[in-house]
């Protein structure tokens, strides 16, 4: 059939538009971080308050996730990408004119529960669309605008807040993020290889127990629930023993770390690139190493050498969660992979929900090290849920939950890196 291979002349094309769509999520969703002390300063409150700013987007992203994954295949992939994509850069406008904090974080709700239309499609679309030999590489490019985004979103509202007021500085933001999502209208193609459907409750809970019943899917998802929320802990916290003795470094030195996000631009897309040339369970065991043995570097005294052990933690990081949001479209049933791809990111942003405040724990009463410590016991159980997937693959076990289809048979999966 028609799939889209770097031969195809959309090839390019349609690579430029997902990473152009991935930078606008990640940049609209993040984009308060920087700014949650001034947010807390101008409304008088605490920066746990103000952080709901953040927190409400990415919650109501998580919960809208779910919903995504009842209703993905009862409308066009493109179309629900577009609305996700020009409603969230309306409202980074549109926040650029709200003073009142109550609303603010209303609005970032709709905001996080709009670009849940994004992600989980966007995975979807890749693997309906492109040639199988090339999916790890083309998911690489799509997280690798991860990456950016965030950092951008970042950077840019960080930087323009000192010269402009937050608001505006978000709203800027949204400017930009409206005028790549005309670019990305224009540049990505239509879907050739999906029909919408219309939706039925059978269905639809048939599709999310087909998913929820693979052992292998689940174990994938249950790695990305500890990815992000490995990921979200050691960045929430891994500025505040910098800004102590010996360190003593500024809120503005310490938040230009974020730039360490661009080598999850090089990893996610080199790693994805070779998982399609070998075994993706050894990849992302890799990277989940990699994790690791940066975070027990970030406990030297010396602050290079901590920079350089979270560089390696995040490189490990992207390419990790790039190979293994790759392989749950690959291993999903065709006619369920944007239900699959919703349930792994409901994984992984609850991840950043539930081990965040918790790694925060750690943080009061053992220091950097109770961190470092937590984390590393996650990145082993990610290590050994590498090993049963394999398994699982390898002996075509992928089924082995399901209780409610006897007419399903046992598939090996073949002719596929495991």
């Amino acid at each position: 059939m028609d799939y889209i291979s770097p031969e195809s002349k959309a090839f390019k094309k349609t690579l430029v538009a997902l990473f152009l769509g991935s930078f606008i999520m990640f940049a609209d969703l993040y984009c308060t971080q920087p700014v949650i002390a001034v947010v807390a300063a101008q409304f008088h409150v605490q920066p746990a308050m103000a952080s709901l700013t953040l927190s409400a987007a990415t919650g109501a992203l998580a919960i809208f996730l779910l919903f995504v994954s009842f209703t993905s295949g009862m409308y066009d992939r493109k179309k629900v990408m577009v609305l996700a994509l020009v409603s969230s850069a309306f409202l980074s406008i549109i926040v650029g004119f709200i003073q009142y904090l109550p609303l603010l974080i209303a609005v970032r709700f709709i905001q996080g529960a709009l670009l849940a239309g994004y992600p989980s499609i966007a995975m979807a679309y890749i693997n309906e669309e492109f040639d199988k030999k090339v999916l790890g590489y083309v998911i690489g490019i799509y997280v690798s605008g991860n990456s950016l985004g965030g950092l951008a979103g970042r950077l840019i509202v960080g930087t323009l807040s000192d010269t402009f007021s937050w608001n505006m500085a978000i709203a800027i933001l949204g400017l930009v993020n409206l005028v790549m999502g005309a670019l990305f209208i224009m540049l990505l193609p239509k879907s050739k290889h999906f029909d919408a459907k219309r939706g039925s409750i059978k269905r639809t809970t048939a599709g999310f127990l087909e998913n929820i019943e693979s052992p292998a899917l689940v174990f994938l998802y249950l790695i990305g629930f500890i990815l992000m929320g490995s990921f979200v802990t050691v960045y929430n916290y891994f500025g505040i023993p910098l800004m102590e003795e010996p360190y003593n470094l500024s809120q503005t030195v310490v938040g230009f770390v974020f730039i360490i996000f661009l080598v999850g631009t090089f990893s996610s897309t080199w790693m994805g690139k070779l998982s399609d040339h070998t075994s993706r369970s050894g990849v992302i065991a890799l990277c989940i190493i990699l994790m690791t043995c940066g975070l027990l570097i970030t406990m030297s005294s010396f602050l290079v050498l901590k920079i350089f052990g979270l560089a390696m933690f995040t490189f490990g990081f992207f390419g990790g969660h790039s190979v293994a949001s790759s392989w749950v479209g690959i291993l999903a049933n065709r006619r369920e992979k944007a239900q699959s791809s919703s349930l792994y990111l409901l994984f992984y942003y609850v991840g950043s929900s539930v081990i965040g405040p918790v790694g925060g724990l750690f943080l009061e009463s053992y220091g950097w090290g109770g961190v470092v410590t937590s984390i590393s016991m996650l990145c082993l159980i990610g290590i050994l849920l590498c090993y049963y997937v394999r398994r699982l693959v390898t002996h075509g076990e992928c089924h082995r939950f399901r209780l409610h289809h006897p007419s399903h048979h046992h598939q090996k999966v073949t002719g596929q890196h495991i």
